[in-house]
């Protein structure tokens, strides 16, 4: 199962809602990324419009649609999925010039399972550097980083746990706790993914921080997703 594969192939998952205005910029970043492997891209929009499918210009990504829903949307991507090296990656989200390289150095040692990066925010508001940081250090302590964060598996093991559970939100973290019951063995690298700072700044920074800290502490304590879920704009379509 944690064989590490003749050749290494990469498939980069991406769930989209209403991403049309970005999503061509992430897409040509990803092509700009060292790369000696072979890589696919694909992404899985969940509106039943497809816009963000729409005015995708790069031919060789492969596109998808399903009903909408992150961990839906990122089972279907991975179901359709070629490589051996499964990448979720979020839209508002960059990699960094060496992630390939990276995950491949951590994924020869056969111990890890999967892992993800540090998290870094794009952003000169000090609090919300110190939240990435917060972030970074909280999922080190718990092994249970976020989305945000790129999460990578290899898809013999993210196929035998079943892949991320239809709930609307907390899959990141819902799958996390599997990877534990099964023993697997994650590595959160050093280096940081760079997210935007557009949740903070659309919805206000004082708001999204203290929402999301209680959500996530009602959600460890055992809330149910689908209750948790109404306090998101975009549960709400």
């Amino acid at each position: 199962m944690n064989d590490v594969p003749a050749q290494w192939t990469f498939s980069i998952v991406i769930p989209v809602l209403h991403e049309s205005k970005i999503i061509n910029t992430l897409l040509d970043s990803l092509k700009q990324i060292k790369n000696d492997e072979s890589v696919e891209i694909i992404v899985v929009d969940g509106s039943p419009t497809q816009d963000t499918l729409g005015v995708i210009s790069d031919k060789d990504v492969r596109k998808y649609s399903c009903p909408q829903g992150r961990g839906r949307q990122m089972n279907e991507g991975a179901a359709n999925a070629t490589g051996e090296i499964l990448i979720f990656l979020h839209a508002d989200t960059f990699l960094p010039s060496n992630a390939f390289s990276l995950i491949k150095t951590t994924l020869e040692n056969k111990r890890y399972i999967g892992g993800a990066f540090a998290l870094g925010i794009q952003t000169q508001n000090p609090l919300l550097k110190m939240i990435a940081s917060f972030s970074t250090l909280r999922s080190r302590l718990t092994r249970a980083p976020y989305g945000d964060q790129v999460q990578f598996f290899r898809k013999s093991f993210f196929d035998k746990l079943g892949g991320y559970q239809h709930i609307p939100l907390m899959e990141d973290v819902e799958i996390m706790r599997r990877v534990r019951k099964n023993h697997g063995e994650i590595v959160i690298l050093s280096t940081s993914v760079i997210t935007s700072d557009r949740r903070w700044t659309q919805e206000g920074f004082l708001y999204t921080t203290v929402r999301d800290l209680i959500i996530i502490f009602l959600y460890w304590c055992g809330f149910p997703a689908e209750k948790l879920a109404k306090f998101y704009p975009w549960q709400k379509e």
